[in-house]
């Protein structure tokens, strides 16, 4: 099996180099890209996958609706759309990317290009990568015991909430 080749990019986006998964993964602090996606039904409730209990990250835990590497040579939007595709069965989308930061943390340092989508379904979910998904109010996400979501996704979910405040969402 060949090993998945990352692109290592300032934090601007430009590409300056490629490294392994391994590499990436394992304490190197290489900045790499990561897409998320939020898909969104068509009434503001917003879809989370819960990742399988055999991932070896916060496993069991919710997170954003969809979120993945980008492979070196890939474009961000290219990513995206693949990611749809895998994780949720998604096929055919244009996810829309509203903005990028730089997530870190012990092992790793991404950059996160986060995307919107609205979708009202049908998915068809990996169950190699996740164990459910489903659509929660912004009122169930805020109400809820915050151990069942991953760090990340709460990070990623109060930057949502504040940029659609300010763009007036």
């Amino acid at each position: 099996m060949k090993e998945e080749l990352f692109p290592i990019v300032d934090e601007s986006g430009r590409v300056i180099g490629k490294a392994s998964r391994r590499e990436c993964h394992g304490g190197s602090m290489l900045l790499h890209p990561v897409v998320h996606i939020h898909v969104f039904s068509s009434r503001g409730a917003l879809f989370l996958q819960k990742r399988s209990k055999t991932k070896d990250i916060q496993p069991g835990k919710w997170d954003t609706s969809v979120g993945g590497h980008v492979d070196y040579g890939e474009q961000i939007a290219e990513a995206a759309e693949r990611e749809c595709r895998e994780e949720l069965g998604i096929d055919g989308v244009k996810p829309e990317l509203l903005y990028s930061y730089v997530w870190k943390s012990e092992r790793e340092r991404e950059l996160v290009y986060v995307h919107r989508l609205i979708y009202d379904g049908p998915f068809n979910l990996d169950p190699v990568e996740l164990d459910d998904g489903r659509f929660w109010s912004k009122e169930e996400i805020e109400t809820a015991h915050q151990d069942l979501f991953t760090p990340n996704f709460l990070y990623d979910y109060g930057r949502l909430i504040d940029f659609f405040e300010r763009k007036g969402y």
